[in-house]
């Protein structure tokens, strides 16, 4: 599902979707080695353990843009380089259970703020520094959803070993 058909669903939906999240990377990670989390399918795509990782470190960012919506005027974002943070932040020396643990904090943070919010809330938004411009609450919520989708499948490809 793409980002705009996400937004056609319900918003009761879309935060279904993102609270089943951490649920399904437990369950496609368990039994699971640390060897089979850390291989990588090819040279260029991630293991599982890099996706779980990754997930933890967006969730967070993505958390930090909500605070800041609800908490000012159109705040601006700044660019954010994900492969960056996987060299800089190791990504193949974490721990995977560490890594996903994190991840289901950080969601359940996210949910509790969204569920905090008013009517007028949901429509607030800042503005990216990139070419994805100005985002609401609402869409972030999409977005978010997405991203869930996105990677849920490429963790699940990894343990495959498909790219």
């Amino acid at each position: 599902m793409t980002v705009e058909e996400y937004g056609h669903l319900p918003r009761e939906a879309r935060l279904a979707r993102l609270a089943r999240t951490p649920g399904e990377l437990v369950a496609a990670i368990a039994g699971r080695s640390d060897d089979a989390l850390s291989r990588r399918p090819d040279a260029t795509n991630w293991a599982a353990k890099e996706v779980l990782c990754h997930l933890r470190d967006n969730e967070e960012s993505f958390l930090d843009r909500l605070r800041m919506i609800v908490a000012m005027d159109e705040p601006r974002f700044p660019r954010s380089n994900p492969n960056r943070w996987a060299e800089e932040r190791q990504y193949p020396r974490n721990d995977a259970a560490e890594a996903l643990h994190a991840f289901g904090r950080r969601r359940e943070e996210t949910l509790a703020l969204l569920s905090s919010l008013g009517a007028r809330e949901w429509e607030r938004g800042g503005v990216h520094l990139d070419s994805r411009g100005r985002r609401t609450i609402d869409q972030f919520v999409s977005v978010i959803a997405w991203h869930d989708d996105n990677h849920l499948d490429q963790l699940r490809r990894a343990l495959d070993g498909r790219p």
